[in-house]
């Protein structure tokens, strides 16, 4: 396996654009830092900040049309919840993001059993997955813009996948207020490997309200159907004239109610879209586009994968409490999840996950910001 290079300078924050201090020690005594980065000035700058817990993007300030700046991502300043209930909130989740059904899948004629989360699945890696752990952080000189770079060792075995893991994570916030975050993995054996953010979005500004109103278009001709235990059955099945049609922008809100089969069980939407073929070349190209009417804000996500999971926070109860004092509801946020599709390992027909040794995973999301100018308000 040839390691995830490391950077000269891992103490250095004196980039222009980038910020480290202290941010929570954890129960067991591990200090976890908040890294900002920031572009442009005044009103018009962009700020995002990411925890070394989980690799995680903690806040994401955008201006509205009139210049006032929020933060846009879900978030708690309480390190019990982050290892708690908001274990996921804008964190890297891995090895594999989403389901794998049974916590078993077979690879190369080898069954791998792993670590059970409950509900008859592995979610997002397993107990104690990537969110859950600290990474090691630095500025990345080699990346244009502001820019820190993640890394994450994950040994043979860990969570019962096979293969010693290395990962890393780059966010890089553009002068014009575009993050990118470039996903990269290597291994010593072969292994599966899907990696996501799993930020929860409310471009209201967090804590506001929730986020039935903003607008939604999903560049997504299918989506996944599931079974009781959110894993995929069957084949993909059209969204044209369903409540999972967002080929053009609708209210998330919109049908979110509706008597569907595949919205009874879930109280919302929980699901995978396929998103239309992706460039040949690794470009990032569009997946969604989220607008919020009163404020004009609006967030292109790109990316290079073939799914994306679309999650309402339909379960959320009130008892994480965000940083600006709300406790967070039903419908508090949307997670906007790019990924490969839920539990691909024991589906043979969906784009693979596999990684052998020699190879590397590559993957690329891209958050544009803007604002509508035709907002309301």
């Amino acid at each position: 396996m040839t390691a995830v290079p490391q950077r000269r300078h891992p103490d250095r924050a004196d980039t222009p654009g980038v910020r480290r201090e202290p941010f929570a020690v954890l129960p067991d005594g591990t200090p976890v830092d908040r890294w900002t980065l920031q572009a442009g000035q005044a009103d018009n700058a962009v700020i995002a900040s990411i925890l070394t817990l989980g690799a995680a993007l903690h806040t994401l300030e955008l201006p509205d049309r009139h210049g006032e700046r929020r933060n846009v991502v879900l978030a708690t300043a309480d390190p019990a919840a982050l290892l708690g209930p908001a274990a996921y909130f804008g964190a890297t989740v891995g090895r594999y993001a989403n389901r794998v059904a049974g916590s078993r899948f077979e690879l190369d004629g080898t069954e791998h059993q792993l670590a059970p989360t409950g509900h008859g699945v592995t979610l997002h890696g397993g107990p104690g997955g990537f969110a859950a752990r600290v990474w090691q952080a630095e500025v990345d000189d080699d990346t244009a813009g502001a820019a820190v770079r993640f890394t994450l060792h994950s040994p043979d075995g860990d969570q019962g996948f096979p293969g010693a893991l290395d990962v890393a994570v780059t966010y890089a916030l553009a002068a014009d207020g575009t993050l990118r975050i470039d996903y990269r993995a290597v291994t010593d054996r072969p292994t599966v490997v899907n990696l996501t953010n799993h930020a929860y979005l409310n471009l209201a500004g967090e804590g506001t309200g929730d986020i039935l109103d903003h607008e939604l278009t999903l560049d997504a001709d299918h989506f996944t159907p599931v079974d009781e235990r959110m894993v995929p059955v069957g084949p993909y099945e059209p969204v044209a004239g369903t409540p999972f049609d967002f080929g053009t922008a609708r209210r998330v809100g919109e049908r979110i109610r509706d008597d569907h089969p595949q919205l009874r069980a879930t109280g919302g939407y929980d699901h995978n879209w396929v998103l239309r073929p992706r460039p040949a070349d690794g470009t990032p190209s569009r997946a969604a586009l989220l607008r919020e009417p009163v404020s004009g804000r609006t967030l292109e996500v790109l990316t290079t994968e073939p799914g994306i999971q679309v999650y309402t926070a339909n379960k959320f109860d009130g008892e994480v409490t965000g940083l600006g004092g709300t406790a967070y509801g039903p419908f508090a946020g949307i997670a906007l999840e790019t990924q490969h599709h839920p539990d691909s390992p024991n589906h043979p027909e969906y784009p693979s996950t596999v990684l052998r040794p020699g190879a590397e995973f590559r993957s690329t999301t891209v958050l544009r910001p803007g604002v509508a100018h035709d907002a309301q308000g």
